[in-house]
Order: structure tokens, then C-alpha cells, then sequence
């Protein structure tokens, strides 16, 4: 949860640059964010897999 947790933040910070036209910080806060959402997905889908093995035995 906290990678997702971190996610949003920087989706925020990237939300709240980008309105006030700070454009070069609200790229990267928006790249960082998309990183670590992935990051996320990845670790998801990666124990859900185990999960499912696991519980198949």
C-alpha cells in the first residue's frame, strides 16, 4: 500500500505544479508517479500468481 500511497502523492504534486506552471516539475513528479504505479502492478500480479500457486497445492 505504500508504493500506491507515494504514487498518488507525487500524481498530486504533479497535478498542483502543472496548475500553477512549474511544467518541468510536474513532467517529473508525473514520471515518478508512473514508475512507481507500475512498480506496484508488477509486485501486485507477481504475489497474486504466487497466491494462486500456492494455494493450488
Amino acid at each position: 500500500m505504500t508504493l500506491i500511497k507515494w504514487a498518488l502523492i507525487f500524481l498530486a504534486i504533479s497535478l498542483v505544479a502543472g496548475l500553477f506552471g512549474f511544467t518541468g516539475i510536474s513532467a517529473a513528479s508525473a514520471d515518478v508517479a508512473k514508475f512507481l504505479f507500475y512498480v506496484f502492478i508488477i509486485i501486485f500480479v507477481v504475489l497474486l500468481i504466487l497466491a494462486l500457486t500456492i494455494f493450488k497445492n
